[in-house]
C-alpha cells in the first residue's frame, strides 16, 4: 500500500538549467550590496554610539552609564528620531509596529530617513535590532535598481532575493536565510521543486553571508561551557524552560497592542518617540546599561561570566529587557525584534542556571533564546538555529527540537508582536 501511494504521488517539476543561470549575477550583486549597507549603517551607527556614550561622558565628566546619562541619551535619541519621522521625506516609513521581517518594497524617497532613523535607534540605546528596517531599505533598493538595470527579473523576485540576502548578511550564514525561505514558501503556493525556488535567493545570501564574514569577521558563539551528551535531566529542563521563555514571551506579545495604544494617543512623533525615549531610560536605570542597545554585545559579556551575577540581577535584566523591547517597539522607533528577544532568552537562561545550578548553562541559554524568539517571531527553524547557534553544540540539537514542541504548542495561533493598520494583533 505505502509503495502504491508513493508511486501515485505526484512530482513536483523541475525548472530547466537555462531558466535559473540568469538569476546568479543579479542575486549575487543583491547579496554583495545588502551586506555593504548593513555594515556601513552598522558601522556608522557603532561610530556615533561611542562618541554619545563615551567621548562626550567623558568631556563632560558625567559617568559613561550613569542614570542621568542614560536618561539624557535616551530622551534625546527619542527626539532625534522623532524629527525624522516628522520632518524627513517619507516619515521613515510606515508605523514599524505594523511591519515584519518580510517587507512591503518603499518608495525610494522614504529610504534615506528609514536609514537615519535606524542609524539614530542604534547608536542611542533602545532595545532593537537593526534587522527590519534594513531588511526594507535592501528590498526597496533592489527593487529600484532591478527594474532599471535587469528589466528580464521579475519584479517579485527582487523582493526575494534582498531578503535573503539581508539575513545572510545579518547571520554571517546563508543557512538562516534558507531556513526562513522554506518557512516562508511553506505558506505559499509555488510552482517546481524546493530548491528550484530557493536557488537564486540562496545565492544571494551565500553573497551577503560571505561579504559580511569578509569584511566583519561575526560570531554568535558565546562559548559558553561545552556541552557534553545529553542526560535525562537536561532533556527535562529544556523541556520546562522553552515553554516557560514562550510563555515569558507571550506576556510581551499580549501588552504590545496596549503598550501601541497609549503612545498612538500622543498622537505625534515628537511626542510618542521621546516619551519613549524617557520610559527607556527610566528602565535602563533598574535595568543598567547592559539592557540598552540592541543587544548582541551585550549578550556576550553576560554569557563570558555566567556566575557573575545572582539570580535576582538575572530576572532583572530579562524582564527590563522584555519591557523596553515592548516599549521601543511600539513608540515608534525603527527597528527588529530578534537580537533583543536574544538577550532576552539568555539572561532568562541564565537566571534558571543560577537558581538551579545543576542546570548546564548552555542548554538553559539555548532553551531561554528558543522559547523567546518562538514567542516574538514565530519563525520556528529561524528560532532553532539561532539557540543552536549561540552555544555551537551538536549534542543539544536533539533536545531543542524536542523542546521546540511544547513551546510552539503556546505560542501557535495565538496574537503576533504585530499589528494591523487598525492597531489588531495579526494571529
Amino acid at each position: 500500500m505505502a509503495q502504491e501511494s508513493a508511486q501515485q504521488a505526484p512530482i513536483a517539476p523541475t525548472t530547466p538549467a537555462r531558466a535559473l543561470l540568469p538569476l546568479i549575477v543579479p542575486a549575487l550583486v543583491v547579496g554583495v550590496l545588502a551586506s555593504l549597507l548593513f555594515l556601513g549603517v552598522s558601522a556608522a551607527a557603532e561610530q556615533l554610539q561611542h562618541v554619545l556614550w563615551k567621548n562626550l561622558p567623558d568631556a563632560l565628566g558625567i559617568g559613561r552609564y550613569s542614570v542621568l546619562w542614560m536618561l539624557v541619551m535616551l530622551t534625546a535619541t527619542g527626539i532625534a528620531v522623532g524629527l525624522v519621522v516628522w520632518k524627513v521625506p517619507g516619515h521613515a516609513g510606515p508605523d514599524p509596529a505594523t511591519t515584519g521581517l518580510e517587507a512591503a518594497p518603499l518608495p525610494p524617497p522614504v529610504l534615506p530617513g528609514l536609514v537615519l532613523a535606524t542609524a539614530l535607534m542604534l547608536a542611542g540605546g533602545p532595545s532593537l535590532g537593526p534587522e527590519n528596517p534594513i531588511i526594507a531599505v535592501n528590498v526597496g533598493l533592489a527593487l529600484w535598481a532591478g527594474r532599471r538595470l535587469a528589466p528580464r527579473v521579475p519584479n517579485g523576485a527582487w523582493g526575494a532575493l534582498a531578503e535573503s540576502a539581508t539575513i545572510g548578511a545579518l547571520f554571517g550564514t546563508p543557512v538562516a536565510a534558507a531556513l526562513l525561505i522554506s518557512e516562508a514558501l511553506a505558506a505559499r503556493q509555488t510552482k517546481g521543486a524546493l530548491w528550484d525556488n530557493v536557488f537564486a535567493p540562496l545565492a544571494a545570501a551565500g553573497a551577503g553571508a560571505m561579504t559580511t564574514t569578509l569584511v566583519a569577521h561575526p560570531t554568535f558563539d558565546l562559548h559558553l561551557p561545552a556541552f557534553d551528551r545529553p542526560g535525562w535531566g537536561d532533556l527535562l529542563a529544556a523541556l520546562v524552560l522553552a515553554p516557560l521563555a514562550a510563555l515569558l514571551g507571550m506576556t510581551a506579545v499580549y501588552l504590545f497592542p496596549y503598550a501601541h495604544g497609549a503612545f498612538s494617543r500622543l498622537r505625534h512623533p515628537m511626542l510618542a518617540l521621546p516619551a519613549g525615549g524617557v520610559v527607556l531610560g527610566l528602565l535602563a536605570a533598574v535595568g543598567g546599561h547592559l539592557t540598552l542597545f540592541k543587544g548582541l554585545d551585550e549578550v556576550g559579556e553576560l554569557a563570558a561570566d555566567p556566575e557573575g551575577w545572582s539570580a535576582g540581577q538575572f530576572a532583572t535584566m530579562t524582564l527590563v529587557k522584555l519591557a523596553a523591547l515592548v516599549v521601543a517597539a511600539s513608540c515608534g522607533f525603527r527597528g527588529g525584534r530578534i537580537f533583543p528577544s536574544v538577550f532576552i532568552g539568555t539572561a532568562f537562561g541564565l537566571f534558571a542556571h543560577a537558581l538551579v545550578p545543576a542546570v548546564d548553562p548552555a542548554l538553559a541559554v539555548a532553551a531561554g533564546v528558543l522559547g523567546m524568539l518562538l514567542a516574538i517571531t514565530r519563525q520556528g527553524w529561524v528560532s532553532l538555529f539561532t539557540a543552536a547557534v549561540l552555544v555551537a553544540s551538536p549534542a543539544i540539537l536533539a533536545l531543542l527540537c524536542l523542546a521546540s514542541l511544547p513551546a510552539w504548542l503556546l505560542v501557535t495561533g495565538r496574537p503576533q508582536m504585530q499589528l494591523r493598520a487598525d492597531g489588531t494583533p495579526v494571529h
